[in-house]
């Protein structure tokens, strides 16, 4: 079972529509979801967690269409932490785990105490004064604590520190250890996603640009770097986009596209977005 399918779905705004696309996540896969503002992220989670109605598509969550009165029970293996952490300013942590018990069936003390000591959060300290880092990962910590399958994560790491950030990195790579665990995880950290993803999707200007493997990104991508004149002797459909410097031309290639004798430079994911972006741009 895919935890997350999506077919044709689109949703409009004045000035603004997102779609139409297709995605799916794999069940016990990390997907980025990679975008700048307002290429359609957060919208696409709201769609997702049908907080917001869609114009037309499909959405499938943990096998479970999101708009059938079943999809109510499924929010139950569903932990979600958007861009802000919204819990009430006067309520403690513990107070948050208080509620969380009354809300969720399967909610797992032992385990929020766990990560309230491992995220050095105290446990009497009222919302109002935790820092911005603090209150995601109170809110991560909530999220993990209910016996989820599956997580969704709207720039949960953002604000956090490098060392505070690959401490969670670590704790999301165990969560899908589990097979029928998946994590769809939205953010502006490029190199994060590097690390855990097991696919990127690539939202710009509202338009899917890519959903792939991520190891299949960095292996059909190079970036190379030469003379105007000798990047034209390469095929045209083989160069994805290009910039030039005082250095010459980088490029973004399909390697099966260029000679082998020609030397390719380190590619990173960062690398791929971003001349991805400035390609479609173009079109």
């Amino acid at each position: 079972m895919n935890a997350i399918e999506i077919k044709g779905l689109e949703k409009r705004y004045d000035g603004f529509q997102l779609g139409s696309f297709d995605l799916t996540l794999p069940s016990g896969c990390i997907m980025g979801l990679v975008g700048e503002n307002g290429a359609g992220k957060s919208t696409t989670i709201k769609l997702i967690m049908n907080a917001i109605g869609r114009d037309a598509g499909e959405i499938s969550v943990l096998g479970v269409d999101n708009r059938s009165a079943g999809f109510r029970d499924v929010k139950e293996d569903i932990g979600v932490v958007l861009d802000e952490a919204y819990f009430p300013e006067v309520m403690s942590a513990r107070n948050v785990g208080k509620v969380m018990a009354l809300t969720y069936k399967n909610w797992d003390a032992a385990a929020f105490e766990g990560y309230l000591k491992k995220f050095s959060l105290a446990p009497d300290k009222i919302f109002k004064d935790y820092s911005r880092g603090m209150r995601m990962k109170l809110a991560i910590a909530a999220a993990l604590s209910h016996g989820a399958k599956l997580l969704i994560l709207d720039e949960a790491t953002s604000g956090l520190d490098p060392m505070a950030r690959d401490e969670l990195l670590d704790i999301f790579n165990d969560f899908t250890r589990d097979e029928n665990c998946s994590i769809l995880l939205s953010s502006h950290i490029v190199s994060d996603l590097e690390k855990i993803c097991d696919y990127i999707a690539f939202l710009h200007r509202g338009r899917l640009v890519l959903c792939e493997e991520k190891d299949r990104l960095l292996e059909e991508y190079a970036l190379i770097r030469l003379t105007e004149e000798r990047l034209r002797e390469l095929p045209e459909e083989s160069i994805i986009s290009r910039r030039a410097s005082s250095y010459g031309t980088e490029a973004l290639v399909l390697r099966c596209g260029i000679p082998a004798a020609i030397p390719t430079e380190h590619t990173s994911l960062e690398d791929i977005i971003l001349f991805l972006a400035k390609g479609d741009e173009r079109k």
